[in-house]
């Protein structure tokens, strides 16, 4: 969560300023919402392996259930560009949030009447998917549209609360919703959470008169994409190398029945934006005179973060396998009979909120002393290399599993504080990173790729679950001694280092912009 108050702004700010008597509608809505989002997910992939797909071999349904949660996660960051578009260019926040909310507590209740049923299930999924990622990038700048100059520093307040609303309906989700699954069934387990968005949906519909509403834009001439096609069309160099991610994602496509659809298809969009944002880069000049300078610059903007995003995702692969790998890492491990092992999950948000204070009391005043100076870029670095080594830890915990040895959860305990770190670090500082150095025109494109991040982040994971079944692979995997989850284990660790060494060679080099609002 990002706010963007100046020190100007607070010393302008009046001493009378009143919070906005609306916000207590949309703080509700986010608990509600999160509590529900985070209570299906953290059930999920136990779910799906003691029930919903027991008509798969035991050997294969461990793949099958982390390829389908991260499919839906895929799913999830993906859609927030559906979101964003429709509401700025046609609806406005919130009609298309609360549109999308409908939709949203149609997939919950898919879950709960369809929990014997793999393709109903499956489309309840879909829903969410796309109910929960198209009110992403909404809810939190539909906050801002609520503040005015006379009251904006109260902001911080809100986005304040909304960061631990999050992480607290995060914790009692992961604590709760298991014991719900095993108590009373994966009905009354899937149809808990879609209860408690339906109540998200009825406490926002209740604020609708209250809301300050910001109409939708319309199109913009000179947005982010017609600035890249513009610079594209004019051919040359830059519009060979991005007709090579068409060629590549042709490929791709060709490659469905080994890929599969989604990983197949998200390949191919991952193809045509890389190649394509390096050829309009090598060109970006040629848009000037078609479009204002101001938005030349900013594309060009955009695109320096594009490559620091690029070398962000490793580390959502990493982090976002706590509720799947980890999960069923911990289903191997030595515990009490009354604890779940998707419960480890609450450790996540507590450390966060545990983490986040301590981080600003006491580690970043500690650096400070200590003479090391603290930026964006290199906590993000640090945080990607702290999940490298989450993961380090992780694998020689499934080594020794792998050998006989009882190993208590209390040892998951490390690789989860190792990564609730580097999430601090990325997760918080990125968002701020990216919106300080996007102009106030492409701040919302900026948002959208950060999202996106994490659908590709969560690609790799489905594309090296499907390269790890290759005979070539399998040969090597076996000739290691080791078992094919050690392995991957390894591999995201190392994939995660060498992605925090280039992070860092790249950001020595990134020329820092301070586009805050005046």
């Amino acid at each position: 969560m990002t706010t963007t108050v100046t020190a100007d702004a607070a010393t302008a700010a009046s001493p009378a300023a009143k919070m906005p008597p609306q916000i207590p509608y949309i703080i509700g809505n986010e608990g509600c919402e999160r509590f529900s989002f985070y209570g299906m997910r953290n059930i999920l992939t136990v779910f799906m392996m003691t029930s919903l797909l027991l008509a798969i071999p035991e050997d294969l349904r461990k793949a099958e259930a982390k390829e389908v949660f991260h499919t839906f996660v895929i799913g999830v960051y993906f859609f927030p560009l559906l979101g964003g578009w429709l509401a700025d260019r046609f609806f406005g926040k919130y009609p298309t949030i609360f549109w999308f909310s409908i939709v949203y507590c149609a997939g919950h209740a898919c879950l709960a009447l369809f929990d014997d049923n793999i393709r109903g299930f499956y489309f309840g999924l879909f829903l969410i998917s796309l109910g929960s990622g198209g009110i992403k990038p909404l809810v939190s700048s539909f906050v801002g549209d609520q503040f005015d100059k006379s009251n904006r520093t109260l902001a911080q307040k809100v986005y304040d609360a909304f960061y631990w609303i999050i992480n607290f309906g995060s914790f009692f989700a992961s604590l709760l919703m298991p014991l719900i699954l095993k108590n009373y069934g994966a009905s009354v387990a899937f149809a808990l959470p879609g209860l408690l968005m339906l109540a998200a949906t009825v406490i926002l519909w209740s604020g609708r008169k209250k809301y300050v509403h910001q109409p939708a834009r319309g199109a913009n001439p000179h947005s982010f994409l017609k600035v890249v096609w513009t610079a594209l069309k004019a051919g040359g160099a830059g519009a060979a190398v991005a007709s090579l991610g068409l060629v590549g994602a042709a490929y791709s496509l060709s490659r469905i029945d080994g890929l599969g659809l989604v990983p197949a298809v998200c390949l191919a969009l991952v193809l045509v934006m890389g190649f394509g944002g390096v050829g309009a880069a090598m060109q970006l000049e040629r848009a000037r005179g078609v479009h204002p300078d101001e938005a030349v610059d900013g594309v060009r903007s955009v695109l320096r973060v594009l490559v620091l995003f690029a070398l962000v995702t490793p580390f959502w692969s990493l982090f976002d396998q706590k509720a799947s790998t980890w999960v069923l890492q911990a289903d191997q491990m030595a515990k009490p009979a009354w604890f779940q092992s998707s419960m480890m999950q609450a450790l996540n948000p507590a450390l966060v909120m545990i983490l986040i204070p301590f981080n600003n009391l006491v580690l970043y005043p500690a650096l400070r002393r200590a003479g090391l100076q603290v930026t964006a870029l290199r906590r993000m670095g640090a945080g990607i290399a702290l999940a490298g080594a989450a993961w380090i830890v992780a694998g020689v915990l499934q080594l020794w599993l792998d050998e006989g040895t009882t190993v208590s959860i209390v040892w998951q305990m490390l690789p989860y504080a190792l990564l609730t770190l580097g999430e601090v670090l990325v997760s918080a500082t990125g968002l701020e990173f990216a919106y300080s150095q996007a102009p106030l025109s492409m701040k919302g494109t900026i948002m959208s790729f950060w999202s996106l991040s994490v659908t590709i982040g969560n690609l790799w994971v489905l594309l090296s679950n499907v390269s790890i079944k290759s005979p070539a692979a399998l040969q090597a995997i076996k000739s290691t001694g080791y078992s094919e989850t050690a392995c991957l284990m390894f591999f995201f660790a190392g994939f995660a280092l060498v992605a925090a060494t280039l992070f860092a060679l790249v950001a020595r080099r990134y020329p820092m912009l301070n586009n805050y609002r005046n």
